[in-house]
C-alpha cells in the first residue's frame, strides 16, 4: 500500500514515521508513506495557498485551485483520496478496514478556517475522527494512517488486532499480566487454567458486559448469536 498525505506542515510526522510498528512497517516495504507539502501548487508569488472567506468571517480559507492541482498530480486510477473534515464521516474500524484494503490512500490536511466548499468535489470521501475541531488535518492523517497499517498483511500479527475494541463490534475484553497477585487484585482463575473452550466464553463474556456497561449503543442494532444471549442473560442476573 502506498499512502500519500497532502500538508502544509510535513514535520509534523517526523515521529509519527520514525517510531515503532509504522518505522518497522515502512522498512519492510509493507507501506510506502510520501508528505506531499501542496503548498508548492500555489500559482502565488508568496506561495499563499489561503484567502478571506467571501461574505467576511474570521480566518482564512484553503484555496480551490491550489488543492486542485495536488490532487491531480498525485492521483492515478488507484488512489482514494479521502479529506480530513469534521463534516465527514465518523471513522470506526469497519472505515478502516474498507481503507486498508485500498492500494492507495491519498489523505488531505487541512488547516486554518477549513476548506473551499468547492474541493469537495475532487475527492472520493470525507472522514472525521470526531465530533470535535482540531487546528488541521494532520492528526486526523496520523490516525487513519496508523489504525490502516496495523490491518496490513505482516505488519502486526492477525491475533494481535482481531480480538481488539469494535473488531467485533464489542469493547475488547479484560487483559491481564504477571504479576497474578497485586495490591490483592488478582487475575481470574479462568485464565490461568488452559482451559481454551472456558477461557474464549469468559472472554466473549466480558467483552458483552464491559460493552454493556461503557457503550449500549454498539449493541443496539447488534445481530446476537444464541451464546450472546446465553451469557447477556447471565450478566443481568448478575448485575440485579
Amino acid at each position: 500500500m502506498k499512502i500519500k498525505i497532502l500538508t502544509l506542515f510535513p514535520n509534523m510526522f517526523n515521529g509519527f514515521l520514525s517510531e515503532s510498528i509504522i518505522k518497522r512497517s515502512i522498512d519492510n516495504n509493507i507501506v510506502e508513506i510520501e508528505l506531499i507539502d501542496y503548498r508548492k501548487y500555489s500559482n502565488d508569488k508568496h506561495n499563499h495557498v489561503d484567502d478571506t472567506p467571501c461574505g467576511g468571517g474570521a480566518g482564512m480559507v484553503i484555496k480551490c485551485d491550489v488543492l486542485d492541482r495536488a490532487i491531480k498530480d498525485n492521483r492515478n486510477e488507484k488512489s482514494y483520496v479521502c479529506l480530513m473534515t469534521p463534516q465527514g464521516r465518523p471513522y470506526k474500524e469497519d472505515i478502516a478496514i474498507e481503507l486498508s484494503k485500498k492500494e492507495e490512500l491519498i489523505l488531505i490536511c487541512g488547516h486554518y478556517e477549513g476548506f473551499d466548499e468547492r474541493i469537495r468535489d475532487y475527492v472520493d470521501d470525507e472522514i472525521s475522527i470526531g465530533d470535535f475541531v482540531l487546528t488541521g488535518g494532520e492528526i486526523p492523517a496520523m490516525a487513519i494512517s496508523d489504525s490502516v497499517i496495523r490491518l496490513l498483511d505482516d505488519a502486526i500479527t492477525k491475533e494481535s488486532y482481531e480480538d481488539d475494541s469494535f473488531s467485533y463490534g464489542l469493547l475488547e475484553y479484560p487483559q491481564y499480566t504477571r504479576p497474578i497477585e497485586y495490591d490483592g487484585k488478582v487475575v481470574p482463575s479462568v485464565l490461568l487454567n488452559g482451559n481454551h473452550k472456558l477461557i474464549r466464553e469468559y472472554r466473549l463474556k466480558e467483552s458483552l458486559r464491559k460493552t454493556l456497561k461503557r457503550r449500549p449503543d454498539l449493541l443496539e442494532n447488534r445481530s446476537f448469536t444464541k451464546e450472546e444471549l446465553k451469557l447477556l442473560e447471565e450478566i443481568k442476573k448478575e448485575e440485579e
